[in-house]
């Protein structure tokens, strides 16, 4: 694996920090599903409809909200937020994994920040330098390309010296065009992936894995 140049090290947070299974999204797109339905007054049904389709044509379902329904962000983030962090396994073998890769390490999530802190809390993993949410990026979230400017400006990153750790492989295409590593954490996530090809997974992503601390291990042995 080609990252011996590699001394920034970018992930993202939801299904690739912890694994899929712990279905912390279920909790989320229910909260997320009874706020629609008391701000605009539809069925559970519509609702859920509006939270899939926002995502897949915004790329967030609150960026969705934001431009159909100029929804108030902070409001909105921080009821879906309100969910159970217990159901988190704590994570050791993939903080020392983490800990022992060279350079910078940074979450970047279409999350906020609050949120991905009480995430990282209940993992244990406490040796990122930063971490980007949405509110960082002016609510505008991954995959448009300025979120990714955002956070490379505020940050200082040099893309060439970067690896993109990533659960969607829609977030990966501008990573990839920017000269950084790409790595796909799981299957990937349903949903548009423009640059597919024939096995459902585009070339923009260069690496796969269904195991995050094992990949990390092959990097950097322990």
């Amino acid at each position: 694996m080609d990252f011996k140049d590699t001394d920034i090290w970018i992930f993202d947070l939801d299904n690739t920090l912890y694994p899929p299974e712990v279905n912390l999204f279920a909790q989320i797109e229910r909260r997320m599903v009874a706020f629609v339905m008391r701000e605009y007054s539809v069925t559970a049904e519509q609702a859920n409809r509006m939270r899939r389709d926002y995502w897949a044509a915004y790329g967030t379902t609150l960026a969705g909200l934001m431009a159909e329904h100029d929804v108030d962000p902070v409001a909105y983030l921080n009821e879906v937020h309100d969910i159970d962090f217990s159901v988190l396994p704590p994570a050791p073998d993939l903080a020392r994994a983490i800990s022992a890769l060279p350079g910078r390490k940074l979450v970047h999530t279409n999350g906020d920040s609050t949120y991905a802190g009480k995430v990282l809390a209940a993992l244990g993993l406490d040796g990122f330098e930063a971490i980007y949410g949405v509110e960082e990026s002016d609510f505008i979230p991954k995959p448009e390309q300025e979120a990714y400017a955002s956070v490379m400006r505020q940050a200082g990153i040099d893309p060439s010296r970067a690896a993109f750790f990533e659960d969607d492989p829609r977030n990966l295409i501008v990573p990839h065009s920017l000269g950084m590593r790409t790595v796909l954490v799981g299957q990937g996530r349903d949903g548009p992936n423009a640059l597919a090809g024939p096995g459902g997974i585009g070339d923009h992503v260069q690496h796969q894995t269904p195991d995050l601390t094992a990949f990390l291990r092959k990097i950097v042995p322990a």
